[in-house]
């Protein structure tokens, strides 16, 4: 008497980390899901660091692909608690001010380009701003100082946790704060470091 098997079931496929659009996040899926984003947006950060630095030697294009795909998809997600929906909104800041300042750099490099005819190798643009030696700030803080007092922040091991006008808005905070209790008539930010990590300090100037 042949006896026939009986067939294995079929096995399941793993449930996938990103809620789909317009369902609701799972326990716990969603902020996995916000995990993930946040360890991509932070190597976003680093490799176009590398790359703007020459240790890399194509843009991170796929990463950045990725990562516009994945807030799409999470947009589309019903948000589980304030908390989270605040955390999304901070991570698109983030990736905005990233996509922002790499789009900042690649005009700067075209119109420098633009300049020379034929393309030769051309000298290195004086640093206006050194955030190790420090920039003063009177009242407004321009651009490019925030910019590169975030530039040389994002470089460290930990990295800012803020995108640059949330940064911006931070030092102009300080350096009224700071003129107000001392009476300086400016304010001098440097980046130092202590203990293996970069720190911000600030340092009254002037009368």
């Amino acid at each position: 008497m042949n006896l026939k098997r009986s067939a294995a079931p079929a096995a399941r496929p793993a449930p996938s980390r990103t809620p789909g659009p317009g369902r609701k996040a799972q326990p716990g899926g969603y902020q996995e899901a916000l995990d993930e984003l946040d360890r991509q947006v932070r190597q976003l950060r680093i490799d176009f660091e590398r790359y703007w630095n020459g240790a890399l030697p194509f843009p991170p294009d796929d990463l950045r692909g990725r990562i516009q795909n994945q807030l799409k998809a999470l947009r589309n997600v019903s948000m589980r608690s304030a908390v989270e929906s605040f955390r999304m909104g901070d991570l698109e800041a983030r990736f905005n001010s990233y996509n922002e300042l790499w789009n900042r750099r690649v005009r700067d490099r075209e119109e420098g380009r633009s300049q020379n005819h034929p393309p030769v190798t051309v000298a290195a643009r004086p640093k206006l701003f050194d955030p190790e030696a420090g920039i003063v700030v009177a009242e407004r803080v321009e651009p490019e100082a925030a910019e590169a007092l975030y530039a040389a922040l994002a470089r460290g091991p930990d990295g800012p946790k803020f995108d640059l006008a949330s940064f911006r808005s931070y030092l102009e905070r300080q350096t009224a704060a700071l003129r107000g209790k001392t009476g300086c008539s400016a304010v001098l930010f440097r980046l130092a470091a202590e203990d293996g990590k970069l720190k911000l300090k600030a340092r009254p100037v002037g009368a």
